[in-house]
């Protein structure tokens, strides 16, 4: 692990507010997606992993879906390059294996998808548009 961040398995009903600080921050104020999509109602119910710093504030997160889905990837800008989205999604992978699921799937935003290449994640379909910013969807058998 590295010694200038933690990764936690977060519940929404316990981490809700430092989970949605990192989405609002990345999504919201970054990507300029609108709030209405970015709360989608899926948070409970789901997987989600927290990384803080090593004071205890936010700088990442993650959430996997009960079927595969894989997707609110947000690393905070000054915490990129420190391969916490690299052990975020890991992370999601093997929670996924550990939940007996075949497969995972995410819709990578274009700038995103060599990343998800490099992890194993092959594209399936064209190019879409969600919330205004051009994805592909991609898949990864486990």
């Amino acid at each position: 692990m590295n010694s200038d961040y933690t990764i936690q398995l977060a519940s929404w009903e316990s981490y809700g507010d430092a989970l949605r600080y990192i989405r609002e921050r990345v999504f919201l104020d970054e990507q300029h997606v609108p709030e209405e999509l970015e709360l989608d109602g899926l948070d409970d119910g789901s997987d989600h992993l927290l990384a803080s710093d090593m004071k205890g504030r936010p700088i990442g997160t993650a959430r996997l879906l009960p079927d595969g889905q894989i997707g609110r990837m947000a690393v905070l800008p000054e915490w990129r390059s420190h391969g916490i989205g690299s052990v975020l999604l890991d992370r999601l992978i093997d929670i996924a294996r550990e939940h007996g699921l075949k497969q995972v799937k995410l819709d990578a935003q274009e700038q995103a998808i060599r990343f998800y290449e490099q992890h194993g994640f092959t594209i399936e379909g064209e190019e879409f548009l969600d919330a205004g910013i051009p994805h592909r969807r991609m898949t990864m058998e486990l």
